[in-house]
């Protein structure tokens, strides 16, 4: 058995408020006031967390031994500094840390740093690494599970002894993200080390297994629980192939999607800090306040041109960690010094631009105070030192002239050395065979200078190559080249120009580096800000072209109040949009049923009021004309996210309905959960049957419960009083209007229960036959009076005259002089069968 909730906002110490308890109740002994004195301190709670950081995601799992219970984080994005590992390091203060042997070099650091905190309180954490190996999926499906005796009242699963791997994982999918790869790997390495270390049971038998009671997901403070069905669901991301026939095997883009029309960023690391946020909404309101008055500032007319100045120096501001780390290797581009000094200049633009804009706002002071005159310094030496023409013509990193007097000698010896040698080969010319015509003196880096003659019909062999007083070295298109006493001068005098020039210029792009890397720590901020910059002037950006207003926060508000709510993306798709309003605050009204006829709006609505509260916990307007939005900490979704067809209840719950199964097992009274088309697919006894199980479900929880909208087209639900009565329970619907044989949609929502489905005036606008949208409404009507359904009488007289016609053809084509003709087996075997389908 185990039970699951939400946890947000916990600590080590105990649940946090609006957590399900998982605990399991033993009899309560009466306490006898003689022992109250003698009863022992409770021994401190032990946290050990288990940790898997891979491409960018981190994965995490930890037991804590006050509730025996496993909890988790499904994967997360993080940062290559790991800020989000530090926070949940933080939180929980975990005795040992357990990671993969097999581990990325920015973790192996971190951990390493997090064990030599010797001012760390209470104590420094135990870092185990175990073999990759251990974190797999086994360890988890040989976990103990404890007997159902223990069942508790508010546990929701039963996990009998006798079940197999294949029904464990069934059950563990609707709690446990298995498409999170990290966490599951995650959560077998955890309890693989569980099980070696014997946590909590090191002096009990070995047949005595360490207690787990329950699996919960783990969430940190302030930030809000959407999983990865509810972006698609959502449409928040929609990656979809690229139109380019060059990226048609592996090229992806942003589709319409929220973050598609939202993402106006001019610097990859702005996208990439939007991606973020958008992944990890918050319900920090200090946090979202002050992303929202950086674009309320900028939404205001007369700051337009400010906007658009920073925007462009934004564009500027490219991939800085890159650049350090390839210094860091000495293996930096030519390309990267001018990418750096442009990325350095850009930031002192937006220095200077941010001290005049009010600094009241934290950003504007952030980027004026910590935009420090390090970066001019950076920007200084770049500027007089690097030649970038040069740089660029040579392909390597060049000084520009008066940096180094001995450089500059030396270019300069180089830059006359072509008129030198031409006098040298004409000295030499002199001295040598009548039967030469020319010659010429080249330098050759590491080599040096070498006289070059063209090879004479007469030099054959490689003797015929001597000449007296020539020391030769090699043949080369047809030129032989020597060294003569001249040239050995000439590399005595000047040496090797180019390999000299080269190491002195490499010597000093290092002295560079190591100025540039003294001072990373201020370029790593300006990366920080210019892309939290970058984001709100996109989200400015896209609030002033689509009308989006500022929403509110309110800590005593359960829940969400929108006014004149629109869709963000069926708005540009549509030519008129109706906008609708939501309420679900409060105590009333915290289960709303949406009844109302195909393609009236119900999806677009679940939709919308989604939308909207996400954009609100990101930090973002939204488009309504007022929003409050309370403390939410997670958004379940389940609207038409699966396409396939199902035979049997359990593949029913499995396939279709799994993120209803997740948001019954993990959503608390803060949390949003969106339901569309539940039972879609499936036996419709069946379906209506477990939709009115779970709303009852929610219902029973009484002011603790959910707040839920629920769009159906099962109106049995409510013709068959199959959920309660009382003020928990609202009922809405799409608001139409029938004129003669047509139904006119208002999109509007409005209180009240649905009298039909509409589904033939639905059929007939989707263009169905009308002699079929006829029958289909006949037969609809037989079934609710309890008729009996009888075949047309038309389609039974044209298929009986088809029968009679091919039983005719058949009789024509018979050759009755034929010897081999059995007539019997003509008539049992063509014509008695044909006849049942004709009389």
């Amino acid at each position: 058995m185990a039970s699951v909730g939400a946890t947000p906002g916990r600590t080590p110490q105990g649940p946090g408020p609006g957590e399900a308890s998982a605990s399991f109740p033993s009899p309560a002994p009466v306490p006898d006031p003689r022992e109250a004195e003698e009863e022992e301190e409770e021994e401190p709670a032990e946290i050990h967390l288990c940790v898997l950081w891979n491409s960018g995601y981190l994965g995490i799992a930890y037991y804590d031994t006050s509730d025996s219970t496993i909890y988790f984080m499904p994967d997360a994005p993080d940062h290559e500094s790991l800020r989000l590992l530090q926070r949940v390091l933080d939180e929980i203060d975990p005795q040992s840390v357990v990671t993969s042997a097999k581990q990325d070099e920015n973790m192996t650091r971190f951990l390493g740093k997090l064990a030599s905190q010797e001012h760390r309180e209470p104590k420094r954490p135990e870092i185990i690494y175990l073999p990759s190996v251990d974190f797999g999926i086994s360890s988890l499906l040989l976990c103990p599970i404890p007997h159902p005796s223990f069942l508790s009242p508010n546990s929701t699963f039963i996990i009998r002894d006798s079940m197999t791997a294949t029904e464990k994982i069934l059950f563990l999918s609707s709690i446990i993200p298995f498409d999170c790869l990290l966490t599951v790997r995650a959560l077998g390495g955890l309890l693989k080390f569980m099980g070696r270390r014997r946590i909590g049971v090191e002096l009990e038998d070995y047949n005595v297994s360490v207690p787990i009671l329950g699996f919960k997901k783990f969430v940190l403070t302030h930030l809000v629980s959407i999983d990865q069905d509810t972006y698609s669901v959502l449409q928040i991301f929609k990656s979809e192939p690229h139109p380019s026939v060059y990226k048609v095997a592996s090229g992806l883009k942003e589709g319409l999607s929220l973050f598609g029309i939202l993402n106006r960023c001019r610097c990859k690391w702005g996208e990439k800090l939007l991606r973020l946020w958008f992944t990890r909404p918050t319900q920090d309101l200090g946090e979202l306040n002050s992303r929202l008055d950086v674009i309320q500032f900028f939404l205001l007319p007369q700051n337009l041109d400010m906007a658009q100045m920073l925007h462009r120096l934004l564009g500027h501001i490219k991939n800085v960690p890159l650049i350090l780390k390839r210094m860091k290797l000495s293996h930096t581009k030519v390309s990267d010094w001018q990418v750096l000094y442009k990325t350095v200049y850009s930031a002192l633009g937006l220095r200077d631009a941010c001290r005049s804009l009010p600094q009241s706002i934290q950003l504007f002071r952030d980027i004026a105070q910590e935009f420090s005159d390090d970066l001019h310094h950076i920007a200084s030496l770049i500027g007089k030192v690097v030649d970038f023409e040069g740089s660029l013509a040579e392909n390597r990193f060049t000084v520009l002239p008066n940096i180094d007097p001995e450089i500059d000698e030396k270019k300069r010896r180089l830059t006359g050395l072509p008129s030198f040698l031409t006098e040298v080969a004409r000295k030499e010319l002199e001295n040598l065979d009548p039967r030469i015509p020319s010659c010429s003196v080249i330098y050759i880096p590491l080599i040096g200078f070498l006289l070059c003659i063209p090879r004479l019909p007469s030099m054959v062999e490689t003797n015929d190559f001597e000449i007296e007083g020539l020391d030769f070295m090699f043949l080369s298109e047809e030129k032989l080249h020597y060294r003569s006493a001249r040239t050995k001068e000439l590399d005595a005098l000047l040496g090797d120009l180019h390999c000299d020039i080269r190491d002195q210029e490499t010597l000093l792009m290092y002295q560079l580096q190591c100025q540039v890397l003294a001072r990373a720590a201020v370029l790593t901020r300006v990366l920080d800000l210019a892309s939290r910059l970058d984001v709100l002037l996109a989200l400015a950006s896209a609030a002033r072209d689509y009308g989006y207003s500022r929403p509110h926060y309110s800590a005593r508000l359960l829940g969400v109040r929108i006014q004149n709510g629109r869709h963000p993306l069926m708005e540009l798709c549509a030519r008129t949009f109706v906008p609708n309003s939501a309420e679900c605050g409060g105590y009333k009204g915290r289960v709303k049923v949406i009844t109302g006829p195909n393609s009236s709006g119900k999806s677009i609505y679940l939709k919308q009021v989604g939308l909207i509260t996400f954009m609100a916990l990101v930090g973002s307007f939204v488009p309504a004309e007022e929003a409050e939005i309370g403390a939410v900490d997670a958004i379940f979704t389940r609207i038409h996210s699966c396409e396939s067809i199902s035979l049997g209840l359990s593949t029913f719950m499995i396939d279709l309905n799994q993120q209803v199964a997740k948001a019954v097992n993990n959503a608390t009274e803060r949390s949003l959960v969106l339901i569309d088309e539940f039972g879609k697919g499936t036996n419709t006894v069946d379906g209506l049957a477990l939709l009115a199980a779970v709303i009852r479900h929610w219902l029973a929880l009484g002011p603790t419960c959910p707040h839920i909208f629920v769009a159906t087209n099962f109106l049995s639900l409510i013709q068959l009083q199959l959920l309660p009565q009382g003020p928990l329970v609202q009922y809405l619907t799409m608001e139409t209007c029938e004129d003669g044989n047509d139904l006119v949609f208002f999109y509007q929502v409005c209180e009240g229960v649905a009298n039909a489905s509409h589904a033939s005036h639905t059929a007939a606008q989707a263009g169905l036959p009308e002699k079929l949208v006829a029958r289909g409404k006949e037969v609809s009507d037989l079934i609710c009076s309890g008729k009996p359904i009888k075949p047309v009488k038309e389609l039974l007289k044209e298929k009986q005259m088809e029968n009679c016609q091919t039983l005719v053809n058949k009789f024509l084509k018979l050759d009755l002089e034929d010897p081999n003709l059995d007539l019997d087996i003509f008539m049992s075997q063509e014509v008695l069968p044909a006849a049942t389908t004709i009389l």
